[in-house]
């Protein structure tokens, strides 16, 4: 056994548990304990892939990556019929039919489905957005984020609503857009019960009830419930029409 493992006997009876002594972290048998020992080395990632020479920690990460150059999606949802290329791709996306957000965020008590979302989540908090667009040197959260910020740039439009054509940078706006044609509301306001197709246009019904008015114009100092309305309202002052 190598200096820097251990093992003891599980105090349940339930066979030899082995830990890491750099970090105490403990593993049931010397396989797990084995790949996890390589974070702390430099044979970190030993297995590569031969189509696009990617590093792995362990073989079974890289034979579920190579299924991205095969195309294999072994895996099959039982509810959905949806198949992916790995068991834990699978189990993730299991969680939109059960509703299982075990992610917690412990700040605010946000749930969510992985721990990847809640890392991200959790940049709204601390401010960090370690990823900047190049053109123009605006910063986000997630490389998601910064991949659809991009298309502003390219013009890239690759999402296209199938009853109008109409194209969209991110999926997201085009499930908002397809709702104008299936008359779907999902969003109603609690107080006058008027029904929305994003939240987005049902926070801003809302300034209505409550008098809210953040967008404020630098030359008279009207305040508007909406930067649609502000907008408009320079007009007046640039003289430019719309």
């Amino acid at each position: 056994m190598e200096n820097n493992q251990k093992w003891y006997a599980s105090p349940s009876g339930g066979g030899e548990v082995y830990r890491c002594v750099t970090c105490g972290k403990e593993f049931e048998g010397s396989y797990h304990l084995n790949l996890h020992v390589r974070s702390h080395t430099r044979e970190r990632k030993p297995y590569i892939c031969l189509v696009c020479g990617k590093q792995f920690g362990s073989n079974s990460h890289l034979k579920s990556h190579e299924m991205t150059h095969t195309g294999e999606k072994p895996y099959t949802c039982l509810v959905c019929g949806k198949q992916f290329g790995s068991s834990n791709h699978l189990k993730t996306h299991q969680r939109t039919h059960t509703g299982e957000k075990p992610y917690n965020c412990v700040v605010c008590g946000k749930e969510f489905v992985t721990n990847s979302y809640l890392k991200i989540h959790q940049m709204i908090h601390t401010g960090e957005k370690p990823y900047s667009c190049v053109v123009c040197c605006k910063q986000f959260g997630s490389s998601t984020a910064l991949k659809v910020h991009r298309r502003l740039h390219t013009g890239e439009k690759p999402y296209s609503c199938v009853v109008c054509n109409k194209q969209f940078v991110c999926s997201s706006t085009l499930k908002v857009h397809q709702r104008i044609h299936t008359g779907e509301k999902p969003y109603s306001c609690l107080v006058c019960d008027k029904q929305f197709v994003c939240s987005t246009h049902l926070k801003i019904h809302q300034r209505i009830h409550t008098g809210e008015k953040p967008y404020s114009c630098v030359m008279c100092g009207k305040q508007f419930i909406s930067s649609t309305h502000l907008k408009r309202h320079q007009r007046t002052h640039t003289g430019e029409k719309s």
